[in-house]
């Protein structure tokens, strides 16, 4: 992998209930892009080896919240590329912690 994004969306909802619901459409839509993701509790994983590919899909996670419902959207975004070697990949990351869940 050459690249990782951390993506934490906050759609500006009136309940928790909603915010939930459209939350639970961006992580839908990271799923989709048939790259690998892990889902934490305050943000979702997603790493490729596009990089610009990687940018369009934080670009498109706004888009769905708003698609959604939500009147407005704030993104807490975090990337790590190197593109002449590899990442630390998710697996590396939390595996060694998971192995017993």
């Amino acid at each position: 992998m050459q690249a990782s994004i951390a993506i934490q969306s906050l759609p500006d909802m009136q309940t928790m209930d909603e915010v939930v619901e459209i939350v639970d459409e961006v992580i839908a839509y990271l799923k989709s892009t048939g790259l690998n993701c892990y889902v934490g509790p305050y943000e979702t994983v997603v790493e490729g080896d596009d990089y610009d590919q990687l940018m369009d899909i934080v670009k498109e996670c706004q888009h769905v919240a708003i698609r959604a419902g939500a009147p407005k959207v704030s993104a807490f975004i975090k990337v790590e590329y190197e593109p002449e070697g590899e990442i630390l990949t998710i697996d590396k990351k939390v595996t060694k912690h998971h192995l017993d869940d």
